[in-house]
């Protein structure tokens, strides 16, 4: 019997770029997402898998989609967490975006309305429908 491949899922990971940006993964080759401390986000992190691609969001100094980044190595727990609750995951860079989408015009976009980088922005991992990431492809052209 052959086994079937989930789809794969897409998600936008926010980070402060004066403490880990874009370049920062670039430089490293492959980063570990962690110091979550979300039960939303953790979930998030523990759905992810190998292959899944990954919008990575510049937060608080120019908020917006960078770069496009893929999870390397499924959920493993935060080696920043001693208590052992909370999760991590790998990613390795995939492309910087030719331009970056903003925030702003996220915001001012009816096709995005309902992304849960609007919806929920308080959340550092959200997952993105397929729907959306293509949209967001087609405004970083």
């Amino acid at each position: 019997m052959t086994k079937i491949k989930p789809p794969k899922r897409y998600w936008l990971m926010k980070s402060e770029p004066d403490v880990y940006g874009w370049n920062d993964l670039i430089a490293e080759g492959e980063g570990t997402w962690d110091g979550v401390r979300n039960y939303t986000a953790r979930l998030n992190l523990r759905a992810m898998s190998v292959g899944d691609a990954v919008f990575f969001y510049h937060s608080n100094i120019g908020v917006e989609i960078v770069g496009i980044a893929k999870v390397s190595k499924g959920p493993f727990q935060d080696p920043t967490d001693d208590s052992g609750r909370w999760t991590s995951v790998k990613v390795k860079p995939v492309k910087k975006l030719k331009r970056p989408v903003t925030l702003k015009e996220i915001k001012a976009d009816p096709a995005l309305a309902d992304m849960e980088l609007l919806t929920k922005f308080r959340l550092s991992v959200s997952e993105v429908r397929e729907s959306e990431w293509e949209h967001i492809l087609n405004l970083a052209k």
